[in-house]
Formats: structure tokens, sequence, C-alpha cells
């Protein structure tokens, strides 16, 4: 390999694996936000349910004996809506995207730190010799 291509490479490399780790802390904090948030919304409705007066009160009336159901409920929707699904997945969309490329060019990617793996060349034996 000409020493141009593998300065290129490297420097591929190099920003590959900065973005793969610039993800990293955000990507684990929305997974704790997310995660922290639907166990709240889970328990709250679990009690929200078993709670003997939901089925007498009207639903606004429920809803605000109710408000940590409320507020739960309505940040998940919230945060759906704005595409906290898009950030806790983003640097496994990112990794899957980058490899579909890199297979043309007989490269692979370590999922986890953006490091390139060269695979070994496929020989093209269609019946010519």
């Amino acid at each position: 390999m000409e020493p141009s291509a593998c300065e290129d490479l490297k420097a591929f490399e190099r920003r590959l694996t900065e973005v793969v780790s610039s993800y990293r802390p955000p990507t684990f904090r929305w997974r704790i936000i997310l995660s922290a948030l639907s166990v709240c919304t889970a328990i709250s409705a679990w009690y929200w349910l078993k709670d003997p007066r939901t089925t007498v009160v009207p639903l606004t009336e429920s809803l605000w004996i109710h408000p940590i159901f409320t507020v739960a409920t309505i940040t998940l929707i919230f945060l759906f809506i704005f595409g906290i699904q898009k950030l806790v997945v983003a640097p496994q969309i990112i990794t899957s995207r980058t490899r579909t490329v890199l297979t043309d060019f007989a490269l692979d990617l370590e999922p986890h730190t953006g490091k390139l793996i060269l695979k070994p060349r496929q020989s093209n034996n269609n019946g010519c010799t």
C-alpha cells in the first residue's frame, strides 16, 4: 500500500474512532434517563390502576390524584416525540451503516471502539484462470 493511502486510512480510522467515542457518554446518559423514566412510569401506572378511586372518578381527576404517573407519562411521550430513541441507538446506527460501506473495501469495523479491521480480500473465482 502506498504511504499516502496508508496515511489516509489512518486519518479515517482516527476520525471514525473519535466519532464513535464521542457518542458514548451522551448515549449512556440518555439510556439511564429513559430506563429510570420507564421504571417510574411502570410503577406509578401500577399504583394508578390498583387505586379503587380510579374507576369511580373521571380521568382528569384520577390523573390529578396521581401526579407522578401523569408527569412521568407526559415526559416519556415528549421524549419519544423529540427522538430519544434515536439518541439511544445512535452509535449502533453509525457503526452498522459504516460497516455496510466498508465491506466494499474489504474492511470491517470494531463496533465499540470504531477501529478498522482489515479483512482478507476474497479472490474472484468466476471460472476464469
